[in-house]
């Protein structure tokens, strides 16, 4: 039989391409530390789960509205409008199966043939793989070392044009842990209400800064209309598996992702979505306190590749990733073969920069999402099968 000729045009996440290797490497009894996969290694905290089961036992097990139970809506807007200082209601916002179907959603909403997404590269492979999905042209816009990976505004210029229907922002930024500056920001809308496109701004790890605090594109004049918000509960509160995510955006766009939501999910779990507003609504002390350890993980973990001769890191300003350059690095001809060579030879599972696009060439990504102890272990690892070469 043969395939529709669109899954020709769709890509894939790597990581977990990478670590069904690593177990494979484990179950024949080998050790191996996981720093490939993007998710907080911490257990999600007792209260949410004590939430779920408790909507359990209230039978919150049966069909539900397609765009989300209203009281979770209602908490999100709340949270929205105040962390962003917009005015946020639930009408504005739309509840999915984790955070990816966002991504989803909007694009094929918006983009077809003729139109044009800019996207960041490297960033979050699931956006390429989209865009081309929708049959619009994915429009690279490299982040670059030398500028911390942030948005270079005069190429980004450069690239905007008249089929230009998207713009999509990640910050902080996966792989890079980057972080967008607000002049940034601004000249990204200045030029969304000149050509009058959507900014899709993934905003998952809103809460995962060291230093900075969070800025929304959404936040800036004109923005909150043609500015569609990506986020979740996955990174903040250790729910990867839970699969709850949202979006936050005009009513009538959040009644059309509640449609696809409806042609495909029919709705997000019930009893998650219970716990979703406790998540929201209790106690934040878990998550910061995780966010505390993080620090410290990065702290030890850049200062560490940063010691290691062909290795050279920039510090990141959020999220869990490190994306250090290994271009001096001179027995292997990709980046690819140095992340396998990480795996098979030290142990350490990790991804290859290009898993995040072109301009990840010559780049590893390690997710420090793992103990003190075990990154420890892992940088004396790569630095004495680096030393065998």
């Amino acid at each position: 039989m043969k395939l529709a000729e669109r899954m020709s045009r769709l890509g894939t996440e790597t990581a977990f391409d990478v670590l069904a290797k690593a177990k494979a490497l484990e179950a024949g009894g080998r050790n191996i530390i996981h720093l490939e996969i993007g998710e907080p290694d911490f257990d999600t905290p007792k209260y949410i789960k004590d939430a779920a089961k408790k909507a359990l036992d209230e039978g919150w097990t049966h069909y539900v509205p397609s765009q989300g139970i209203p009281d979770l809506r209602d908490v999100i807007a709340n949270y929205i409008a105040t962390t962003r200082k917009i005015q946020v209601t639930r009408d504005n916002v739309a509840v999915t199966s984790g955070a990816k179907p966002i991504m989803w959603y909007t694009l094929l909403m918006f983009c077809e043939k003729g139109d044009e997404v800019i996207y960041p590269n490297p960033g979050f492979p699931i956006y390429e793989s989209v865009i081309n999905f929708s049959g619009a042209k994915p429009v690279p816009i490299p982040l670059l070392e030398k500028r911390n990976f942030r948005f270079d505004l005069d190429q980004f210029k450069s690239l905007v044009n008249d089929k230009t229907k998207m713009v999509i922002i990640n910050s902080p930024n996966n792989p890079t842990g980057s972080v967008l500056e607000h002049e940034d920001l601004v000249g990204i809308a200045e030029l969304a209400q000149k050509y009058n496109f959507v900014v899709l701004s993934d905003e998952v790890y809103d809460r995962m800064l060291y230093d900075k605090k969070f800025e929304s594109i959404a936040s800036l004049p004109g923005m909150q209309e043609r500015t569609i918000i990506l986020n979740g509960f996955s990174k903040t509160y250790a729910m990867t598996g839970w699969r709850i995510g949202y979006g936050v955006m005009k009513p009538e766009w959040a009644l059309l992702v509640a449609k696809l939501m409806t042609n495909s999910d029919s709705c997000t779990c019930a009893f998650i979505q219970r716990a979703g507003i406790t998540a929201l609504t209790s106690d934040q002390s878990e998550a910061e306190k995780m966010m505390k350890e993080f620090r410290q993980r990065r702290d030890l973990f850049i200062n560490g590749l940063n010691k290691i001769p062909g290795m050279s890191c920039v510090m990141p300003e959020g999220a869990f990733y490190a994306f250090p350059n290994v271009q001096k690095v001179r027995k292997f001809s990709s980046c690819k073969e140095l992340a396998d060579y990480f795996l098979n030879k030290a142990g350490v599972a990790c991804l290859s920069g290009t898993c995040f696009g072109e301009y990840g060439k010559g780049y590893i990504r390690f997710s420090y999402a793992q103990s003190r102890q075990r990154l420890q272990e892992a940088l004396s690892r790569i630095e004495s099968a680096l030393k065998e070469l």
